[in-house]
């Protein structure tokens, strides 16, 4: 049984990946490189938080594995990275290719965390973050982050016209 630390981390990641995908429930998938005001669209937020979750909660915490490029490509992770988005749809990946690894990657996440030891969690991370100094920390960071990048949906929902979900 995983520690109640870990617990509450893997809680979290799951509540914002609920949060995340009933605000994008009912955005359609013609609209996902829409860019209202110029600056975001829905697919570039799916995308990057498919990116962030595995090198949050899976590359930090065991270090990247070669059957990872089946989860997530290299092309994938450099795509979605920090890199402004793009309002070209033709340099992404389709819409249901973009939700096919954010489930992957979730579903992957899930199924490793409950494995993770106590003592591992407060080790640092298999690769430097400047938030996350330990692992713990890391998947904490994982759902925060993901909350964040929610808040941007729901805003891309209102400016694409669509109602508030509350």
């Amino acid at each position: 049984m995983p520690s109640s630390q870990l617990a509450l981390a893997v809680e979290q990641i799951r509540f914002a990946r609920s949060y995340t995908l009933g605000l994008a429930s009912d955005v359609d998938p013609a609209d996902w490189f829409r860019m209202p005001g110029g600056v975001t669209h829905v697919a570039w937020q799916l995308g990057h938080l498919a990116m962030a979750e595995y090198r949050l909660a899976l590359e930090r915490i065991r270090g990247r594995r070669p059957e990872d490029d089946a989860l997530i490509d290299a092309a994938f992770l450099r795509r979605f990275g920090p890199d402004a988005p793009s309002p070209d749809a033709r340099l992404y990946p389709s819409a249901a290719e973009i939700r096919a690894v954010l489930d992957r990657v979730h579903e992957q996440t899930l199924r490793e965390l409950p494995h993770l030891s106590d003592d591992a969690l407060g080790e640092p991370p298999a690769r430097p973050h400047k938030i996350a100094k330990n692992k713990l920390a890391s998947l904490l960071w994982c759902g925060q982050h993901e909350m964040l990048h929610a808040g941007q949906i729901g805003l891309l929902r209102r400016l694409l016209g669509l109602p508030p979900q509350w």
